[in-house]
């Protein structure tokens, strides 16, 4: 009696098994990728959204601190009365040009905001002798009062900003592969002038020095005195 040859029948049901399998595990692997890319896809489409927290993004990006602490360099007293402060605004249309190139090859115009304060003060330490006379009676009160002075101009880095820029090609061209600090520099420092001569032109000094005075006079009228006179020296 013969037995049934059943080794080829094995044999392909085990090549077939090895390739169902290896075709599941392609298919698996697929599949991961397939969800790796979605749940990918999905934090950043959020993340640019704002809908994912912080601390769940693992995408996102932390900022840490690393300055070192703040060193005190000196301390000096202030004998001054801060009287009076001025808000400006200027517009800077700066333009550079080539002498032989037209602005569309070689060019570069900016226009600029810059938001700045000036503060105006009157320097007590700079009286003079004898600029402050009393009576005996203490009733009587006179003061000659130096002239009020300003600070330079502060110029708000937060509410400066270029508006606009218009750039020949080399200029494009010059931007794209590097960087030059120097203008934006160049810019705040024309504003911070700009600023400070507006000041000077404006009668930010003539309100503080009528605030000194009246500041002054309620003062020492608070103190009893029942005539003050305050004047300013060297006023214009």
């Amino acid at each position: 009696m013969t037995r049934p040859e059943t080794s080829g029948t094995d044999d392909k049901r085990a090549e077939r098994e090895l390739t169902t399998d290896r075709v599941d595990r392609r298919r698996g692997l697929r599949n991961s990728l397939l969800l790796a890319v979605a749940v990918v896809a999905i934090v950043l489409g959020a993340q640019a959204l704002n809908l994912v927290p912080g601390w769940m993004n693992p995408f996102g990006v932390e900022t840490k601190d690393r300055s070192g602490p703040v060193v005190l360099k000196s301390i000096r007293d202030l004998a001054r009365f801060e009287a009076a402060s001025g808000n400006f605004q200027v517009i800077v249309d700066l333009e550079k040009d080539a002498k032989f190139l037209p602005d569309a090859v070689r060019g570069q115009r900016t226009l600029f905001v810059g938001n700045g304060s000036v503060d105006a003060y009157v320097d007590f330490s700079k009286l003079s002798s004898g600029a402050v006379t009393v009576n005996a009676d203490r009733t009587v009160a006179t003061i000659k009062l130096p002239r009020a002075q300003l600070e330079p101009a502060n110029l708000d880095q937060k509410r400066s900003y270029v508006f606009a820029t218009q750039r020949g090609l080399f200029n494009r061209l010059g931007d794209a592969l590097s960087s030059n600090p120097a203008d934006q520099q160049q810019l705040y420092v024309l504003a911070q002038q700009k600023i400070t001569a507006a000041a000077n032109e404006s009668g930010l000094r003539q309100r503080a020095d009528q605030n000194t005075k009246l500041m002054l006079e309620n003062l020492l009228k608070s103190l009893g005195f029942t005539t003050v006179t305050v004047t300013v020296t060297n006023a214009q």
